[in-house]
């Protein structure tokens, strides 16, 4: 055998494996979208922190920690490799902490990243496969097992727990402590009777809000976040439009301020950063604008008309059960597809 014969059976094989098309180029690989979206979250994230101290701490350490143990018990059993380097669990931790109430006990933070990574990812086929958004799963089953835990107001001795004050509301234990999209859900069905100015809540809601979940002590921020993501093309504005625009639109139909009812509770939480996950939404342009007014619709109505004043868990989860149906209707025909010719029947 020649060397040259010789130098070319050593040599390494080389295989090009080509897939059908179409064949997508993307600028950003996952891990470095989702390190968008954290940075986008973060500033919100640690003004929770620097606000309410240790037991927001507590809730963003069990959430994101039982996430990524999640994933990588799940890799390691089935053998597989491992995915925690694309940082999506990371952020289904850092978006479960920020839907709960922050003193929400750890152990209910760490059943909410299993069943959220377990459960509603790794069961499906893992990052890609999911039919809901994971982070949203983990929720709802926390907060339907123990709601009576998660809606408890306990007082917090680190100072950053005020009870607001409303006015004719006497020492009603339902409305001191409570959450204001909660008052003004009280104040509604009392038609008015508690005096509670919502014009006045915008300051707060934007800045500085210490009731209700993690994700809304800042409204401002979230919105800051949400833009960032727009203007480096992480996420489609049809989704957050139609989303806010038609909760505002609601809201004003219903005779309610838009404004308080598009910054109190997680609306923006969800429109910029959980109804706009890839896989739980629609692939087309309309289908997106589509998705995210049914998302709207769909927590401001139960935000009216229904038994709980936070609804936008259940708003996008719904809408992430129609997001095929949905892209089905707005998938674009190919170039020179033509309609089959109806079968015409013949004359008897």
């Amino acid at each position: 055998m020649s060397d040259a014969t010789q130098e070319s059976a050593s040599a390494p094989v080389h295989t090009r494996v080509v897939a059908p098309a179409p064949h997508i180029a993307a600028a950003l690989t996952c891990p470095q979208i989702m390190l968008w979206v954290i940075a986008a979250l973060l500033p919100a994230a640690l003004w929770a922190v620097w606000n309410m101290g240790t037991p927001a701490i507590i809730t963003f350490v069990a959430s994101i920690g039982s996430c990524v143990l999640t994933e990588f018990a799940w890799n390691a059993m089935m053998k597989r490799k491992q995915t925690i380097g694309d940082l999506s669990a990371i952020v289904t931790g850092m978006l479960l902490a920020m839907s709960v109430p922050p003193r929400t006990p750890w152990w209910i933070c760490m059943v909410g990243g299993i069943v959220a990574i377990g459960l509603a990812k790794m069961l499906f086929g893992g990052l890609g496969f999911n039919l809901f958004n994971p982070a949203l799963v983990g929720r709802a089953v926390v907060m339907m097992s123990w709601l009576g835990v998660m809606s408890e107001v306990k007082p917090y001795a680190g100072g950053w727990f005020n009870a607001l004050s409303v006015p004719a509301s006497g020492k009603l234990d339902a409305i001191n402590g409570a959450t204001r999209l909660a008052i003004a859900t009280a104040d509604r069905a009392a038609q008015g009777g508690y005096g509670f100015d919502l014009a006045k809540q915008f300051g707060p809601l934007l800045f500085k809000n210490l009731e209700g979940s993690l994700g809304e002590v800042s409204a401002g921020l979230l919105i800051l976040g949400g833009l960032v993501l727009i203007v480096r093309g992480i996420i489609d504005w049809r989704i957050p439009v139609g989303y806010i625009g038609s909760v505002a639109l609601l809201s004003w139909a219903f005779g309610s301020d838009p404004i308080f009812n598009v910054l109190a509770g997680g609306v923006l939480l969800g429109a910029f950063f959980m109804a706009t996950d890839y896989v739980t939404s629609p692939i087309t342009k309309n289908g997106r604008l589509v998705f995210g007014i049914g998302c709207g619709v769909f927590n401001i109505v139960t935000r009216f008309f229904g038994p709980m004043p936070e609804t936008t868990t259940f708003a996008i989860l719904f809408m992430n059960g129609l997001a095929p149906l949905i892209d089905r209707m707005f998938m674009p025909k190919p170039f020179g597809h033509i309609k089959p010719a109806k079968a015409v029947k013949a004359n008897a």
